[in-house]
């Protein structure tokens, strides 16, 4: 038996990079899943590539910070494949800008793609699990909602995820539902954010690994398999949990001590 095989999943933002690698994975592991995605092209190719390795899944079109597309689109998937059983909020945005030069409009669109899109998400889905005896909801924070890396919108934004995630796996637990957080580090994704960056040094990548205890980056697969993980019934007694899946980076700082020793 496949591990997801009577998953009927969510995944927002899946039409590329992390998202995509997590719907794929589902997929490949028995889930039926919905693209919720605002780019219908791009949500059409996962479609298209989860299709041909002989999953299932289907599209709807939604802009997560419009709650009312976003509970149209949820009970079109539900009608579309059955009742959800996993939410995946994954759909997320940065402009890598920094509080001395941010824009309020800046502030405002980020805050309200990465938290306030992941709690239009969740509250739509919260009546139809506990109607339906539960679920599991795995929301991808970050290691900025933990730290500052940087990027302060966005992290203020991740940070909370990190505590709805957490108000969520309290609230709900006696209806069966569960809820725990990813916080990925740095991923090898296509998105515009790295994309601009490697233009302007094609080695980003590799210069980043240096920071991290295990020497690289993450790869999208590296967060997917930590979603289906917890996603699935092998995390039954697990909520609540914020998970660090960023190659041991807020374990310590390999690179400063080592340089500290080395001038010592």
């Amino acid at each position: 038996m496949l591990r997801h095989e009577n998953t009927i999943a969510l995944v927002t933002g899946a039409g590329h990079g992390i998202g995509r690698c997590i719907a794929e994975q589902l997929a490949a592991e028995g889930a039926s899943v919905a693209i919720l995605e605002v780019d219908e092209d791009k949500g059409r190719e996962t479609i298209g590539l989860i299709e041909a390795a002989g999953g299932r899944a289907f599209f709807v079109k939604a802009d997560i910070t419009g709650a009312d597309q976003v509970e149209t689109a949820i009970a079109d998937a539900t009608e579309a494949l059955g009742a959800i059983n996993l939410l995946v909020n994954n759909a997320a945005f940065t402009d890598a800008g920094d509080l001395k030069g941010m824009s309020l409009p800046s502030w405002h669109r980020e805050v309200d793609i990465n938290l306030n899109g992941t709690y239009h998400c969740i509250r739509a889905i919260l009546p139809l699990m506990r109607a339906n005896g539960g679920g599991a909801i795995v929301n991808i924070a970050s290691v900025n909602g933990l730290r500052y890396f940087g990027n302060p919108s966005y992290s203020a934004a991740k940070a909370g995820i990190i505590s709805l995630t957490q108000s969520v796996a309290s609230e709900f637990g006696r209806d069966g539902i569960r809820c725990n957080a990813v916080c990925p580090g740095s991923v090898r994704t296509d998105n515009i954010t790295w994309t601009i960056r490697q233009q302007k040094d094609p080695k980003v990548f590799e210069k980043l690994g240096k920071w991290y205890p295990l020497g690289r980056v993450a790869e999208p697969t590296d967060i997917a398999r930590a979603v289906c993980f917890l996603g699935s019934q092998e995390a039954s007694y697990i909520s609540g949990a914020i998970l660090p899946v960023d190659g041991g980076l807020l374990a310590g700082m390999n690179v400063m001590i080592d340089e500290f020793i080395l001038e010592a």
